[in-house]
């Protein structure tokens, strides 16, 4: 058959499975047509660098996995330095109620310099009052600030830069009346009544949002050598959110009060691709969760389908590494794709979640990204993806890698979590094991 013919029968029938699509309020000069993404071949994520194959557990995690994870931090994401010794952890609150006392309250400033005016980030942790024991977590970051997810009149309000935007507006941002802005994407309630704590911190308390050339935030504490070499590798704020995930993950490890075996990193949308690069650079978090987070996420880049690389280097140049922006226009000489991010958190399960009018983050390119790595899950002895195509709308797959396709928008609703506690109830129920 055709190859053009083939990929017009591909598109007819994915457009099947998304009755709900309408491409008007998808961001312009994009290419939403699956019959034009262009031919293009994924590397194999089990052929070394050297040519040789992946045959064995060993193999993987003493070779391919080491030299995938070094491809991502040179071309992508940047290099991440280490935690910092001066590291310190100022216990706010401990023994707080909240929730019509069904939950303890937690705040921790984490503090990354020993400097009283330096970078640190607010903690905020729910745990159930009724749990028998150290209990499993949901951690994530979030995007206004910890009193945006609860109206909870105790949680502190970030002193950070707090952007402004359509969904709040400034007299909201960072003040009283910004309490509780995000309720509908963070159903503490649902996740406690479930056994799980949640545990949340500002994104822009590590590092704001916007482009200074890496002098604000936690980068303010990193020099770097003024090379063209470290130029092109200097970690972007994607980077940069991942290492405050591990920070707060420093803490669960101290919290007597938290299965620090047990705990699941998750975002939503630029968020969501930080949740996989921390699952995939610190092997902690037990679970990794995407959510809707597209290009430079779940989202295969050789597609050009919606965001491209291009795309989102234009619009957010502090994201990712300089070399990465070589890749304008030019995404199949990147040595990685997506599928390969997700393969570096094998064998622990990863779940990628879209929404089916969220073109713009390319729905059946995470979908294939995360088919992409069941061979590498299938090689570590699990049941990788247990889907050839995508599956229908709100009908999830909770294989190790999980996926689901919500009907709507680019959000993160109750139905995502609801997935999500779903998927954790199975898995954490067993042992992942390496070969």
């Amino acid at each position: 058959m055709d190859s053009v013919i083939r990929r017009r029968i591909v598109a007819l029938l994915f457009l099947h499975l998304l009755p709900s699509v309408s491409l008007v309020a998808q961001p312009s000069g994009a290419n939403y047509d699956e019959s034009k993404v262009p031919e293009h071949t994924l590397p194999d994520p089990l052929v070394c660098e050297d040519g040789t194959r992946v045959t064995s557990g060993e193999m993987w995690f003493g070779k391919r996995r080491p030299e995938t994870l070094e491809l991502f931090r040179a071309h992508v994401y940047g290099r991440s330095p280490a935690r910092p010794d001066a590291i310190r952890f100022d216990v706010v609150e401990d023994d707080g109620r909240a929730f019509d006392g069904r939950a303890r309250r937690k705040q921790i400033v984490v503090r990354f310099s020993p400097e009283s005016g330096g970078p640190s980030m607010d903690l905020l942790v729910y745990l159930p009052l009724d749990a028998k024991g150290p209990v499993p977590l949901f951690v994530g970051l979030n995007f206004r600030g910890n009193h945006t997810i609860a109206n909870d009149p105790a949680i502190r309000i970030p002193t950070s830069w707090v952007p402004n935007d359509r969904e709040i507006s400034s007299e909201h941002r960072a003040s009283e009346k910004g309490r509780g802005a995000f309720v509908r994407r963070w159903p503490v309630e649902l996740i406690l009544s479930r056994g799980y704590g949640v545990a949340t911190a500002y994104c822009g308390d590590i590092d704001p949002d916007f482009h200074d050339g890496f002098k604000n935030g936690i980068h303010s504490l990193f020099s770097r050598k003024e090379t063209e070499e470290s130029a092109d590798e200097q970690w972007g704020t994607i980077a940069a959110w991942a290492w405050g995930l591990s920070r707060a993950m420093d803490w669960f490890e101290r919290d007597e009060d938290i299965d620090q075996s047990r705990v699941a990193v998750l975002g939503h949308s630029r968020l969501g691709k930080t949740a996989l690069w921390a699952g995939a650079e610190d092997e902690r978090f037990a679970i990794v969760i995407s959510n809707d987070s597209g290009c430079g996420g779940a989202a295969l880049s050789r597609r050009r389908f919606g965001e491209t690389v291009e795309r989102i280097n234009r619009s957010f140049p502090h994201w990712f590494c300089g070399r990465f922006k070589t890749y304008n226009g030019n995404e199949d000489a990147l040595p990685v794709d997506q599928h390969q991010l997700i393969a570096l958190i094998a064998p622990r399960p990863v779940y990628v979640a879209s929404a089916s009018e969220d073109l713009w983050a390319d729905p059946r390119g995470e979908f294939l990204a995360a088919k992409g790595a069941d061979a590498v899950y299938r090689l570590l002895g699990t049941d990788g993806l247990d889907a050839t195509e995508p599956p229908p709308l709100d009908k999830p797959v909770l294989s190790t890698i999980g996926y689901h396709i919500r009907t709507g928008r680019h959000d993160i609703t109750e139905f995502d979590w609801t997935r999500y506690l779903d998927f954790a109830d199975r898995h954490f129920a067993r042992e992942t094991k390496r070969d």
